[in-house]
């Protein structure tokens, strides 16, 4: 889509932040109507953008040639009905969790660990920690847990087993957001950590810790706390 507006001449990209958001849309579906007044499509701008109407005149100023607009149309439709795809999933994924939202409750409180994510490490783990003996199974299971290679007290090269691709991307993706949580104790076990081993694997480790916390969390039916 962006190429085709920039072939286009129409430089919303300039101005919106998001040429598919609400705003965006409904300007350029007033442009495939026929509407080629500048400010009265900058007039369709909405909330925050309103204050960019004059940019947004601007960046509409143009005359579309027929393969434009058809291709615009084209490919807003096919936006529409993926749009539609998604949220017909996510009703169905919604439902398939209903009977899961008290643990998901529950991982939510650990800090880095949104809903989104609470319901992917859900998915991938299961709300039942009883199959794993204890959280250091869990972890190597994961895949996120470092091979214990030290040799005369020096750690060799570990590398992480292959787990779920799904689960390590949504733990590195807590751990990120975990370490910027202000006087937390997982921010300040980065802190620690980042000088000796560097960034990449200090946030590997506080994925794994997050996958400890998440094991009693689970198995204990507890919210965290620090």
């Amino acid at each position: 889509m962006q190429k085709t507006l920039e072939e286009a001449n129409i430089k919303l990209a300039s101005v919106a932040s998001d040429v598919m958001g609400r705003s965006a849309r409904d300007m350029l579906a007033a442009l495939l109507a026929g509407e080629a007044d500048p400010s009265v499509l900058a007039e369709l701008a909405r909330g925050r953008m309103r204050t960019k109407r004059e940019l947004l005149a601007q960046a509409l100023c143009v005359q579309l040639k027929p393969h434009h607009c058809f291709l615009i149309g084209e490919q807003l439709t096919d936006i529409d009905m993926l749009d539609e795809a998604i949220e017909r999933l996510n009703t169905e994924i919604a439902e398939h969790l209903r009977p899961y939202e008290h643990q998901i409750q529950r991982l939510s409180t650990i800090p880095g660990i949104k809903r989104r994510l609470a319901e992917i490490i859900l998915a991938e783990i299961g709300s039942d920690m009883s199959r794993f003996p204890d959280a250091r199974h869990l972890a190597s299971w994961a895949g996120i847990c470092p091979g214990n290679n030290e040799s005369g007290g020096k750690r060799l090269n570990a590398k992480t087993r292959k787990g779920s691709p799904w689960l390590r991307s949504a733990l590195v993706e807590a751990a990120h957001a975990a370490i910027h949580s202000k006087d937390s104790y997982l921010s300040a076990q980065y802190q620690r950590l980042v000088v000796r081993r560097g960034g990449k694997k200090a946030t590997i480790a506080i994925g794994h810790t997050l996958l400890v916390i998440i094991y009693h969390i689970l198995s204990e039916d507890e919210d965290y706390e620090e």
